[in-house]
C-alpha cells in the first residue's frame, strides 16, 4: 500500500489549471522529491495533500484511505515551510513540543520524545535557547523536529533550504535525508534545484506546466531522460538537433552519427550529450576519421573549482566539455580541439 496516492488529480485558479491530471504514488517510507521550475504546480501538488487545498478532479488517499472531505489537522501530516515559522516566544524545547501540547500529551511522554527529536536534529545542547539565537540552519532543524514530534504519517517540506546560504544547504541536504531514514516517514519534499533533488532522493518526479514530465530514480533521470525538456531541465546537457534514422543512427547536420539505439519513432528530435561525457585531444591526435568526432574551437572557459568546462564552437554550434582539473595545461581559448564521445553517450530524445 502506498503511503501518498494521487488519482488524476487537477486543481484550478480560475480558468487556469495549476495541477492537470496527476497521478502519483509514494511508498511507506520512501523519499520523493518534485522538483520543477516556478509555477509548475509542485507546491499545488503539495498543499493538495496537505489538505490547504481540495481537488477539483481526482482523488488524494492517505495509507489508502481517501482524504475527501477530511482537514488538514485530521490527516496526520508534517509540513516543514521555508520561512520556518518558529514561534518567538517560546524556546526550542517548547517549539519542537507545541504540536504535542496541544494534543493534551502527558510530560512523562512528551519530554522524552522531544529531548530524543533534539538528539536526532543535533540540538539537544540548544533546547533553552530562543529562536532568534539561532543561526537559519539551527531554525530549520527546530522546524523539522517539531513536524516530527506528532508523529505524522506523511512528511512535507516546501523549498526548506532555498532560504539559507550554499554551504548550509548542502550539509542539511543529507542531515534531513539521514533523519528521513531514521525516522522511517513517508516524506515529499519540494525543490526547485534539480541538483538537491537529485542529491537526496530515492525518486523525483519532475513537473511542468502542471503535469508530471517523467518520475523515475535519479539515476534515470538524469541518464534516461523521456524528453527533450526533462533533459534540459536536469543537469548540464548538449541537445543537438537534427534527425533520429533508427538502428541507433542519428544525422546532425552532414554527420551520421552512432548512438544509443533507443525506441523513438524516425524522425526530428535531439540528440543528448553529457559534458562529461566527451573526450578531448589536441589537433595532433590520430581522432580524424573516427567515428563521433568532431573538429572544434575553444570559444570559453569556466573554472568550477573540480571542473574545467569548455565551450567548444563546432560548425557555429556551441559543445560544452568538462574536464576534471589536473596539472596537465588545458587548451587555450581559439585553440583548435577534437571532440569525440561513444555511441553509449549520446541518446536520442523526443521533443516535448
Amino acid at each position: 500500500m502506498a503511503g501518498v496516492e494521487l488519482r488524476s488529480v487537477s486543481k484550478r485558479f480560475g480558468k487556469n489549471y495549476a495541477v492537470r491530471d496527476v497521478s502519483l504514488s509514494v511508498g511507506k517510507g520512501e523519499f520523493l522529491s518534485l522538483v520543477g521550475p516556478s509555477g509548475c504546480g509542485k507546491t499545488t501538488t503539495l498543499r493538495l495533500v496537505a489538505g490547504f487545498l481540495s481537488p477539483d478532479e481526482g482523488e488524494v488517499l492517505l495509507d489508502g484511505e481517501s482524504m475527501g472531505g477530511v482537514g488538514v489537522r485530521q490527516r496526520q501530516v508534517g509540513i516543514v515551510f521555508q520561512n520556518y515559522a518558529l514561534f518567538p516566544n517560546l524556546t526550542v524545547f517548547e517549539n519542537v513540543a507545541f504540536g504535542l501540547r496541544t494534543r493534551k500529551t502527558p510530560e512523562d511522554v512528551l519530554r522524552p520524545t522531544v529531548e530524543q527529536l533534539l538528539s536526532m536534529v543535533g540540538l539537544d545542547r540548544r533546547a533553552s535557547a530562543w529562536p532568534r539565537e539561532l543561526s537559519g540552519g539551527q531554525q530549520q532543524r527546530v522546524a523539522l523536529a517539531r513536524a516530527l514530534a506528532i508523529t505524522p504519517k506523511v512528511l512535507l517540506l516546501d523549498e526548506p533550504l532555498s532560504a539559507l546560504d550554499a554551504k548550509v544547504r548542502n550539509s542539511l541536504r543529507f542531515e534531513i535525508k539521514r533523519i528521513q531514514r531514521e525516522s522511517g516517514i513517508t516524506t515529499i519534499y519540494v525543490t526547485h534545484d534539480q541538483e538537491e533533488a537529485l542529491s537526496i532522493s530515492d525518486r523525483v518526479a519532475l513537473m511542468n506546466d502542471g503535469r508530471i514530465e517523467q518520475t523515475g530514480s535519479p539515476r534515470d533521470i538524469y541518464l534516461r531522460p523521456a524528453n527533450s525538456f526533462v533533459a534540459d531541465f536536469v543537469g548540464v546537457n548538449n541537445l543537438l538537433e537534427g534527425e533520429y534514422l533508427g538502428d541507433g543512427e542519428f544525422r546532425w547536420k552532414d554527420r551520421v552519427l552512432s548512438v544509443e539505439n533507443v525506441p523513438l519513432p524516425r524522425g526530428s528530435c535531439a540528440l543528448m550529450i553529457r559534458p562529461e561525457r566527451i573526450s578531448l585531444s589536441s589537433p595532433g591526435a590520430p581522432s580524424a576519421g573516427l567515428p563521433n568526432t568532431f573538429a572544434g574551437r575553444v570559444s570559453g572557459k569556466v573554472f568550477l573549482g573540480p571542473l574545467l568546462r569548455l565551450a567548444v564552437d563546432v560548425d557555429g554550434v556551441q559543445i560544452l566539455v568538462d574536464l576534471l582539473n589536473t596539472e596537465i595545461e588545458p587548451p587555450a581559448l581559439d585553440e583548435g580541439v577534437w571532440l569525440r564521445f561513444s555511441p553509449d553517450d549520446g541518446r536520442p530524445v523526443a521533443g516535448r
